[in-house]
């Protein structure tokens, strides 16, 4: 499906977050290992989601939904070995994350599978960690990537080095499975961590359900071995992430949207978000659980984007309608995402007449002539989300293959068209 949006005036709404797509995934698989019944409110149902509720289910804890929440009663490990392969579309979360979980289970094995892109998108660094920490498990066609078979037994422990450059899932996945390792676990990072905030929830998620890691300045963890995880009830806060493109709306169309269901003091990395749309000449107010933004005359910015990859998209678009350049630092691992969003933020970006240069490591963006054009999506609901901006603003932009946001966001595009409604009608 393909939409289009005339040039939106007088912007002035108010909307709710959706819940956020991180801190589901982490709630549902550590309470999937937690002892007893968990209830989690307010979460995000979106592919990714689903994915991880039906592969940690697999193994044993019973996911039941119950409106807009779940009740999960956890499994003790041994974890049960699945009677089919587990499939995980292209939920990069879900495939990191069971990795580790997979291998809790009795001894057998199971075989974890995504999509063409999944199965494009490397693995190897987790592969080895695991083994090094005494798991049996291996890429089928050798490349290091998915599909995998991994072993159970469980986690024996003992010491792994791994690279911080190209995903924070890495080091998510071995936190959360390694509470439940036979022997003490360390992890050592060998080199700076990328998207570290969301090692913070991950870490965050862990401490709320009774687990125990020593985090060394993101240099070292150090999971003490058996431990066991308190089922609890837990909220899911709302998401920055997807909070963001309505942000990024009111930001280019330089109008005003509250956003309710926001906490500012939350470990959400992507919150940062604020502070580069102030920086750029938005106008931010805050309230105990909402966030306002105001947009004005935008100007570029030069900034490092290394911790925030998910704000790239929806950045990249805005600072095609700013003055000045908007340079993009420090984003190389944006190539292993659902699609190459480097090239792909470059080549959508160049259609509707803005100059772009694309990097090794970023990006650098400059307004240029508007003009009317169709937006791949690449399967990517983020590209998809980020270009309804200019949708928005100029009414020349049309968004193809839009289902993708069903991945994190089902309900972008109707809340899109309820705030035209809304808007047209004050």
């Amino acid at each position: 499906m393909s939409v289009k949006f005339n040039k939106l005036n007088n912007l002035n709404t108010e909307l709710t977050a959706p819940p956020s797509k991180s801190l589901t995934h982490r709630a549902i698989f550590i309470a999937s290992l937690a002892n007893g019944t968990s209830l989690i409110k307010n979460c995000l149902f979106s592919d990714d989601t689903n994915y991880s509720i039906m592969a940690c289910s697999a193994f044993g804890p019973k996911i039941k939904k119950l409106n807009s929440n779940l009740q999960i009663i956890g499994k003790e490990c041994p974890l049960n070995p699945p009677l089919h392969k587990i499939y995980v579309g292209n939920s990069g979360t879900t495939m990191r994350f069971i990795a580790s979980y997979s291998a809790l289970m009795k001894n057998n094995q199971v075989e974890i599978i995504g999509d063409n892109r999944m199965n494009e998108r490397p693995i190897g660094d987790l592969i080895h960690a695991l083994k090094d920490l005494g798991v049996n498990i291996y890429s089928i066609n050798k490349n290091d990537c998915p599909p995998i078979i991994v072993e159970g037994g469980g986690i024996r422990g003992g010491i792994t080095n791994l690279r911080g450059e190209k995903s924070s899932q890495f080091f998510s996945s071995l936190l959360i499975s390694c509470v439940k390792a036979k022997k003490d676990v360390e992890i050592h990072s060998f080199s700076a961590i990328k998207s570290r905030p969301y090692i913070d929830l991950t870490l965050d998620t862990i401490k709320h359900f009774g687990g125990e890691v020593i985090n060394e300045e993101y240099k070292k963890f150090f999971i003490p071995a058996n431990q066991q995880f308190i089922s609890k009830e837990y909220t899911i806060e709302g998401d920055f992430s997807s909070a963001s493109y309505f942000f990024g709306i009111a930001a280019v169309l330089r109008g005003k949207i509250k956003i309710n269901n926001l906490n500012y003091n939350s470990s959400q990395g992507d919150k940062i978000f604020l502070d580069i749309l102030k920086k750029m000449g938005c106008r931010i107010k805050y309230g105990q659980s909402w966030i306002e933004v105001e947009g004005d005359d935008l100007n570029g910015i030069s900034i490092d984007m290394k911790d925030y990859p998910d704000l790239v998209p929806t950045l990249a678009v805005i600072g095609a309608f700013a003055e000045g350049k908007t340079h993009i630092q420090n984003v190389e691992h944006l190539k292993y995402k659902e699609t190459d969003r480097l090239k792909a933020l470059a080549t959508e970006l160049k259609k509707i007449g803005a100059q772009v240069e694309e990097l090794p490591t970023g990006l650098i963006i400059k307004k240029g002539k508007f003009k009317t054009a169709e937006i791949n999506t690449y399967n990517d609901h983020r590209i998809a989300m980020s270009f309804t901006i200019a949708s928005l603003k100029t009414g020349k932009v049309v968004i193809k293959d839009t289902e993708c946001v069903s991945k994190s966001f089902p309900s972008f595009f109707q809340i899109i068209k309820n705030v035209i409604k809304n808007n047209i009608k004050n």
